[in-house]
């Protein structure tokens, strides 16, 4: 039996690099050679086990690499060609699905999530699911299409007024996606919060007009508070702080992915007093062909995002430990 090397989860807190069957390619799909996938706090969910995956589970949804092997049926893709994949699997049949709401399938799944990933050399994966990666593009700025894609989602819930001011928890990847957004987007401030100062040095290297190591002095500089209030932390004590920022009329937006049990307290009267509207942001819905055009010309930028590359051995370890709070984004290399 034909095999490869993946990083694979057992259960909470079990994860391992071990020799597991290759993907052969069922009909409509490809199996693509990965060459690069992001590190991603999902997956640090998936591990704790507050998320919603089955194990034994290889993760990785963040990905990019070439066309291995070609299933029955697949047209139009060709060995060796450069792509980078959209994770989400939808059933297509369902009332969400049949509604354009295709991230709320009744049947969903995702490509490392619920479905063996991209911590591996190989991944078999639905043809339907690939992008060509352009010539200009690296596999290493390819792992950053699904993440954009997650954030021009997220815009097109947002709908920023031209002027708004805005408030960003979070100088991670995705708050740093999510600040490039705002600012392309219309914003006329943004203030970003977050605890390391290296995080913080990168939001203002990409247009941050302030900084906040935690939120004092953050009401005195803002008694009126913020247009949009964006969490992109997922930790559900600044989650609940958020709200203390947010102006009358504002959009409050809540991107980072929290433990599926975890509670928030929030005021009923101020969400009626405030004329507050509150979003979620549930990953992506067909937005890789714009997060590509963005990451293409330039727009959005990923290389200062990416704090360093390790191998597939040195995943399960990285992942066991708790996260260096000035690490950005992690790229996994398979064949590093």
């Amino acid at each position: 039996m034909r095999t490869m090397r993946a990083a694979v989860i057992e259960g909470p807190h079990k994860i391992s690099v071990k020799e597991v069957p290759y993907p052969t390619p069922g009909s409509g799909e490809v199996v693509v050679k990965v060459e690069a996938c992001g590190v991603c706090g999902t997956d640090y969910h998936i591990l704790e086990g507050d998320f919603l995956s089955p194990y034994p589970l290889i993760p990785g949804h963040e990905f990019s690499g070439t066309v291995y092997e070609i299933g029955e049926g697949v047209e139009g893709w060709n060995v060796g060609d450069r792509v980078a994949v959209d994770p989400s699997v939808y059933c297509g049949k369902c009332y969400y699905c049949l509604n354009n709401q295709g991230n709320m399938c009744q049947n969903w799944n995702a490509i490392g999530v619920t479905m063996n990933g991209a911590f591996a050399e190989y991944v078999a994966v639905p043809a339907k699911n690939l992008y060509h990666l352009p010539e200009n593009m690296s596999f290493q700025e390819g792992a950053y299409v699904e993440p954009l894609s997650c954030v021009v989602y997220a815009m097109r819930r947002l709908k920023i007024r031209f002027g708004d001011k805005v408030l960003i928890f979070g100088a991670g990847p995705m708050g740093l996606l999510l600040l490039q957004a705002v600012l392309k987007g219309g914003a006329s401030e943004v203030a970003v919060v977050d605890l390391a100062e290296e995080k913080l040095a990168a939001a203002q290297k990409l247009g941050a007009h302030k900084t906040f190591a935690g939120t004092a002095g953050l009401k005195e500089q803002y008694p009126l508070g913020f247009d949009i209030v964006i969490d992109a932390t997922g930790v559900p004590s600044v989650i609940e702080k958020m709200f203390e920022f947010a102006g009358n009329k504002a959009k409050i937006l809540q991107f980072g992915c929290a433990p599926k049990d975890a509670k928030v307290s929030v005021s009923p009267f101020d969400i009626y007093n405030k004329d507050w509207e509150i979003l979620g942001s549930m990953a992506l819905l067909f937005t890789f062909h714009p997060a590509l055009n963005l990451l293409k010309n330039g727009v959005v930028t990923s290389g200062v995002l990416t704090t360093k590359e390790i191998s597939l051995d040195e995943f399960p370890d990285y992942l066991s430990k708790p996260k260096d709070k000035n690490d950005l984004k992690v790229l996994v290399r398979p064949w590093k």
